[in-house]
């Protein structure tokens, strides 16, 4: 079964990624290894039918090997590696009013137990599930049967994400005013906002919470203070930029929201091993060797 579901992803990815024409569905293939990827992923499930991928946030890492699911419930800066391949995966993005609307048709009210506090989590995919995805992604290969089927799949393949493993965690994850709702709320502002100067209080406000509760709750799902989690995504999207080139250090520092050029030259240090602009230059040489599509994306939602 996984066979038949990573045949159709291979059938219909273009390059190394690839949106659909399914709606919430894209679709990862690669067949020989690459640099490990800086992304920020927005909450999404990765179905990998082949392959491997390790994924590393914070101080945290973990690989899921083919036949397993990850889910994503926060906007989240990672480190994606993948360290099998072929490497075959369909991802969808998470419809929080389907998911929603969904529980409310099975009055389904919420998870009896708590739920894991990560961001990220992992589960085996039952047989069913896989059949149900592999039919998502085969509505590719007519095109005509998208509108009427695809959101009938994609209600099958909730419901049985709903009685998998993930589902404690989606159902907190969909509930509007749980401390996993406004978690992810924080993470999706901080990313909005990341150039700024943010204090923990005005983050406190944001989630409405205490920054004691707040720091304890983010930490648990992220593995990173919210602050933290703000220098991720600055020196992640300084990366970029000091990649595309055409700019220095100093720049980079100012647009990503730097005030002093010094602290951020030894923070990137710190984060990537070595001064801002010796990173892009061996960057761009790997590139340049592997003769590969660019290992850096934006980051503005769910790729590899």
């Amino acid at each position: 079964m996984l066979d038949r579901l990573g045949e159709a992803i291979e059938r219909h990815c273009v390059g190394r990624w690839s949106e659909t024409a399914v709606p919430r569905l894209s679709l990862v293939a690669l067949d020989e290894l690459v640099e490990p990827m800086e992304v920020t992923y927005e909450p999404m499930i990765c179905f990998i039918a082949d392959g491997a991928k390790r994924t590393a946030v914070g101080e945290r890492s973990w690989i899921t090997p083919p036949g397993e699911m990850a889910l994503f419930t926060l906007d989240l800066p990672v480190t994606a590696a993948f360290e099998k391949v072929p490497y075959r995966a369909a991802i969808m993005r998470l419809d929080n009013q389907a998911l929603s609307a969904l529980q409310l048709e099975l009055a389904e009210a919420g998870p009896q137990s708590p739920p894991p506090a990560a961001a990220a989590v992992t589960a085996p995919m039952a047989p069913e599930l896989v059949d149900a995805v592999a039919r998502w992604v085969r509505l590719l290969d007519s095109p005509e049967d998208i509108g009427p089927l695809a959101p009938r799949v994609e209600t099958e393949i909730l419901y049985r994400l709903l009685r998998s493993g993930l589902g404690p965690v989606l159902r907190h994850w969909s509930l509007a005013d749980s401390a996993a709702a406004r978690i992810r709320t924080t993470a999706r502002w901080i990313r909005d906002h990341y150039a700024e100067p943010l204090g923990i209080d005005e983050i406190a406000e944001v989630a409405r919470m205490s920054p004691a509760t707040l720091h304890r709750h983010f930490k648990a799902a992220t593995g990173m203070s919210p602050l933290r989690f703000q220098k991720h995504l600055r020196l992640q999207h300084a990366r970029r930029r000091l990649f595309a080139g055409d700019v220095t250090a100093a720049q980079v520092a100012q647009e990503v929201g730097y005030v002093s050029a010094t602290q951020f030259n030894r923070e990137y240090r710190r984060a990537y091993g070595l001064p801002p602009g010796q990173d892009a230059t061996q960057l761009r040489t790997r590139l340049a060797e592997a003769r590969e599509v660019p290992l850096l994306h934006d980051g503005s939602g769910a790729k590899p």
